[in-house]
């Protein structure tokens, strides 16, 4: 059977032997011949081209593939916009407040739970004594020996000298050992000259000072607060120069970029950024100085110097009071914890989160 053969024409009016391929605009030395489009037909065929065109363009935007344009490539509006709110959402942290009284409870259980723990063991030892009662009281007398004190008005007295003493050193002791250290980490010549002797320092023991410091100033406060600067101030040089150390240059050059040079730039640039290290030295510091102080009033004793919690020790080991020493004992251990938790655990929580070091959860 004959096939029957039929031949479309081409829409664009152009022969069948035209090749196929990209529609390109014709060339301008091309000659006109008689097989050439009208000019209906030639609008005919822009349009449906641009048409087709436009549609792709929509496509691609649509399921967000790259337009390209002139060779090149572009990332489409919807993969900017989810980028963009893919590293919003890194460095966005969602903070939940919780109920106040589940706060405390986190807070404070633990360390309750710890207490309970020590108390129990001691009064298990009370009980089936370990020591004589004598030498081992038991909590509850430790507590009847430090209420006595009380009801006779003396104990916050007690705790004041010692606090106020404590203060006025640790102030002191900033003053010096910020300076020290600055010229330390900046100075290469003093720093080779001077820093394995801060290290030394801050290793010896506050209490091998205090015959020195008799035989210097005599029974004083002036030996006390000697002690006290002796034990603190190397801790808190070393602190800030091991924070001087982890500095970026980068801070230092733009700092010195923008004029921030001499006290400015100690100021504005690097005691900024040396804040971390420099505020661990000066934790370390404080519990220096607390210890020394301690290590200065167990020896120096004087009627007229007053009687802090180190005398206080002192006096119930001259009276073989054992619930008076253990009373001692207990108010220093409250008053260091005490002003860790009130005053540089805050501190130092705020400086972390403000660098980003401590994310609140």
């Amino acid at each position: 059977m004959a096939s029957t053969e039929t031949t479309t024409p081409s829409t664009t009016g152009k022969p069948d032997d035209a090749p196929t391929g990209p529609a390109t605009a014709p060339d301008a030395e091309a000659p006109a011949g008689p097989a050439a489009d009208s000019p209906a037909e030639a609008a005919a065929g822009a349009t449906a081209e641009g048409d087709t065109t436009a549609a792709a363009a929509g496509t691609a935007v649509s399921t967000g593939a790259p337009a390209t344009a002139a060779g090149e490539s572009r990332p489409a509006a919807g993969d900017l916009a989810g980028l963009e709110a893919g590293l919003d959402a890194l460095d966005s942290t969602v903070v939940s407040r919780q109920p106040w009284l589940r706060t405390l409870l986190s807070k404070a259980f633990p360390p309750l739970i710890a207490i309970a723990i020590v108390l129990g063991l001691w009064q298990l030892a009370y009980h089936f004594q370990l020591k004589p009662h004598y030498l081992l009281p038991s909590p509850l007398d430790v507590f009847r020996s430090l209420q006595q004190k009380w009801l006779e008005g003396t104990l916050l007295s007690f705790v004041w000298t010692s606090v106020s003493r404590g203060a006025l050193g640790f102030l002191a002791s900033v003053a010096i050992g910020t300076v020290l250290g600055l010229i330390v980490a900046r100075v290469k010549p003093v720093r080779a000259a001077i820093g394995p002797i801060l290290s030394g320092l801050q290793s010896l023991p506050s209490v091998a000072w205090v015959p020195a410091a008799i035989i210097w100033f005599g029974l004083s406060d002036a030996t006390i607060y000697a002690v006290v600067l002796l034990g603190a101030v190397p801790s808190i040089a070393n602190g800030l120069v091991s924070g001087v150390d982890q500095i970026s240059p980068l801070y230092l050059r733009a700092g010195r970029t923008v004029g921030a040079t001499g006290l400015a730039g100690v100021r504005h640039v690097l005691l900024p950024a040396a804040l971390p290290g420099y505020l661990a030295g000066l934790k370390q510091g404080w519990a220096f100085s607390w210890r020394s102080l301690m290590a200065a009033e167990l020896i120096v004793n004087a009627p007229d110097l007053g009687t802090g919690l180190g005398q206080l020790l002192e006096q119930g080991r001259e009276l073989q009071d054992m619930s008076w020493v253990l009373g001692a004992i207990l108010l220093i251990l409250i008053v260091g914890i005490g002003i860790e938790l009130l005053i540089f655990a805050p501190i130092e929580r705020r400086v972390l989160r403000s660098r980003g070091l401590l994310v609140k959860s």
